[in-house]
């Protein structure tokens, strides 16, 4: 069982009314309160998801572009970005985020200040073939090799060799995936950038309040459905008393990246595109020009919501027996991961065949329907057909009226095989399910509406 994880309760099997009780389990997961530094979380979060909102959180190089880019560096801001929505992308791009944290006595946008630790590495794939984008959380304190130097945590890399070393690292770490661009945010672009689009609605779970006068934070967040401000939106995802600690504070930031793109999604937030270049020329280093982000907004405009894959790396907390606090590699899920969603020729979405015949994908109930027996009345239901390793959840803060089926290890074969017993549900690959199963559903009043 993995660290921190709790069985609550197991029912065996039994006649009842609408079939034998499955077995249920109640989990909760917690880990240790450590103060991990996590602004650089919000800025990247932040800044992907503007990028993918206006530009497809895309890098484009110039040579896939099927249209070719015009040179002249006098054109204006609109003539730029006509030009550039004409070109297109002609193969799968990989992009580098990294959030970097404070540099102590380094002059903000000096290139000492981008020397920090990573506390934010994601791996942004925009892939044409298929009009997917596919963000991939790798954890700060992912164990890994870092050449020269030896094991140590991921977000190290950064400090040890900039981002040459960084960039190969993360490589080496999937697979040997090329990295094709990059791009590091400072610790203040996240404010800057939630108040520049007006703010972010999100469903905040529960009440949040924490005070600390040396780092000049102050959260004051009560629950319910809201537009929040820059300062709000870096309260709620550095708030540091979350049951699964900064793998809790990537859910809540997966959560943001969605309501992000919904709002950028308004044509007339093109009209705030200036204000965002000003933004990142003063808390951004990169290798991008201004003309590919504005290229590459073709991309984005096209690309439905619904095709944004949000996965977390795969792996489990390393608890006692470690010189330190790590996310341990689960190698055989990183295979699957590279396989499916950044190999050159990506395999076809399908289930595993153990899975298939055995039932034993691990599966946790979420009940979002506001009916209290909806969970053991799935979970009945699923053990009728097979699927013995089910636990039911803590129920999910917001009420919901369709189903979601998530992919929360990124196996959407898994999740649309899940899917397909349930007759119900739309399947999604995110990682804000239950950290430790393969698939999670949360349940909405449509399963109520079918079983009566």
């Amino acid at each position: 069982m993995a660290r921190g994880v709790k069985q609550v309760k197991r029912v065996n099997p039994a006649p009842a009314a609408r079939g034998a009780k499955a077995v249920a389990l109640r989990t909760k997961a917690r880990s240790r309160r450590s103060p991990w530094r996590v602004l650089g979380w919000m800025a990247a979060f932040g800044t992907v998801s503007l990028v993918s909102a206006f530009a497809g959180m895309s890098v484009v190089l110039l040579s896939p572009f099927q249209a070719e880019q015009g040179g002249d560096t006098q054109a204006s801001f609109f003539e730029v970005m006509t030009r550039s929505l004409q070109g297109k992308m002609s193969r799968p791009i990989n992009l580098l985020v990294l959030g970097v944290d404070k540099v102590l006595d380094a002059p903000e946008g000096s290139p000492e200040s981008f020397r920090g630790r990573t506390d934010t590495i994601l791996l942004a794939r925009f892939n044409p073939d298929d009009n997917t984008i596919t963000v991939l959380s790798i954890p700060r304190d992912s164990r890994v090799d870092i050449p020269g130097y030896g094991v140590d945590k991921i977000n190290a890399a950064n400090v040890y060799g900039d981002v040459p070393l960084a960039a190969k690292v993360v490589s080496q770490t999937l697979n040997y995936t090329p990295v094709d661009r990059y791009i590091r945010i400072g610790p203040g672009a996240f404010r800057a950038l939630v108040d520049l689009v007006g703010g972010v609605e999100v469903n905040v779970p529960k009440r949040m309040y924490y005070s600390d006068h040396t780092q000049k934070l102050y959260i004051d967040l009560y629950p319910g459905l809201q537009t929040l401000n820059g300062e709000q939106a870096e309260g709620f995802v550095r708030f540091r008393y979350d049951d699964l600690g900064d793998i809790g504070r990537a859910q809540r930031q997966q959560m943001l990246i969605k309501a992000l793109q919904t709002k950028l999604a308004n044509p007339v937030m093109l009209t705030r595109l200036p204000q965002l270049h000003e933004v990142l020329q003063k808390h951004v280093d990169t290798d991008l020009t201004f003309g590919e982000l504005m290229a590459i907004a073709q991309f984005s405009l096209r690309t439905d919501p619904e095709n944004l894959r949000m996965i977390l790396l795969p792996g489990r907390f390393s608890g006692d027996g470690y010189d330190a606090s790590y996310w341990l590699l689960d190698y055989d899920g990183i295979d699957r991961i590279v396989e499916t969603y950044f190999a050159t020729r990506s395999r076809s979405v399908s289930a595993s065949p153990t899975w298939s015949e055995s039932g034993s994908v691990r599966i946790a109930l979420q009940n979002a329907s506001g009916s209290p027996d909806a969970a053991q009345d799935m979970a009945d239901f699923l053990y009728h057909h097979g699927y013995s390793n089910v636990i039911i959840s803590d129920d999910w803060h917001q009420e919901a009226a369709a189903t979601e089926v998530l992919a929360q290890q990124g196996d959407l074969g898994a999740a649309q095989m899940v899917r397909s017993v349930l007759g119900v549900g739309r399947v999604s690959a995110n990682s804000t399910g239950v950290i430790s199963s393969d698939v999670t559903v949360r349940i909405g009043r449509d399963w109520v509406d079918i079983l009566h």
